[in-house]
């Protein structure tokens, strides 16, 4: 089993999130997230002074998947997230050792 971090533009997180549901994605967590990249926040000058907005606010979206099921994800996240230019966002996958439905106790991939 695999778990997808994608953290993507906020502005693309519907058009992400239908089409993982149109591939067969159970479930999946969301959170807002702040940060920066090569695209840096931007500044803002206000009576004179140059102020530093800071942080770029981005969706993350973690899933747990199958291993057979995890190029189709990866892709249809690269392909919908994607806009071409600087702050598009980046994928993480990491193994998964085991997961553990609680309310039942069920293991592996019966628990997700």
């Amino acid at each position: 089993m695999k778990k997808i971090e994608a953290i993507i533009r906020t502005s693309k997180f519907e058009e992400v999130y239908e089409a993982l549901t149109e591939i067969g994605v159970p479930f999946m967590s969301t959170y807002d997230v702040k940060g920066f990249g090569l695209e840096h926040g931007t500044s803002q000058v206000y009576r004179g002074a140059t102020y530093n907005v800071g942080f770029i606010p981005r969706t993350k979206i973690e899933l747990v998947v199958t291993e057979g099921h995890m190029d189709d994800v990866v892709s249809t996240i690269l392909k919908v997230a994607s806009t071409g230019k600087v702050g598009d966002g980046k994928i993480f996958i990491m193994d998964v050792q085991e997961v553990i439905r609680i309310r039942t106790g069920e293991i592996g991939e019966l628990a997700l």
